[in-house]
């Protein structure tokens, strides 16, 4: 009987880069916003990001962030985090070990700043407060630079994908030594 789901290993792993794809580019899709975990060194932290574009070529998801943000500081001193992203509709979650850097300056950036500059969401990038500070007055954004706008990018080092379904749960890993299913 045909359930409709995946069952070769290199027809997940493109299912997994498709979807990543669409995620880049619907609002709605289950992994446009994930959970990214980094440390600094002494504790693991977690926050929500949202995925802006995917690079199949080069296996890259890239991610908008304030400069000042304190996962910027941990990226530098520990480059190496982990994304989950769960899709309710697909019924699958997806953790990425990936690694990470950060760029403030160059063609990429500018040319992300240049998209985003007039949208409600370049204030985040512009306050004068970075994230995390007291709220004592309201400062005013101007948008004569592009204040502390930075890209994130996250390049896959390996999958881990696992499919939730009333017919059997089902895990496979994509890394440096092949693909592979293993125990849920």
């Amino acid at each position: 009987m045909d359930t409709g789901r995946i069952t070769v290993l290199r027809e997940v792993e493109s299912a997994v880069w498709r979807e990543l794809a669409k995620a880049a580019h619907q609002p709605d899709h289950g992994w446009r916003v994930g959970v990214m975990a980094t440390t600094d060194g002494t504790a693991a932290d977690a926050r929500s990001v949202v995925l802006r574009e995917w690079d199949e070529a080069t296996r890259t998801l890239m991610i908008y962030t304030d400069s000042r943000s304190p996962k910027v500081k941990q990226i530098e001193a520990y480059p190496q985090g982990t994304l989950v992203h769960w899709c309710a509709k697909l019924g699958w979650q997806l953790r990425l070990r990936v690694a990470l850097e950060v760029e403030t300056a160059g063609l990429l950036v500018s040319s992300r700043w240049a998209r985003l500059k007039m949208t409600p969401a370049a204030h985040d990038y512009l306050s004068p407060l970075p994230p995390g500070s007291p709220l004592t007055a309201h400062p005013q954004p101007t948008r004569e630079s592009r204040g502390h706008f930075a890209v994130m990018n996250a390049t896959v080092l390996a999958v881990d994908w696992l499919e939730l379904h009333a017919d059997g749960h089902r895990r496979a890993l994509f890394d440096a030594e092949g693909a592979r299913w293993v125990a849920p």
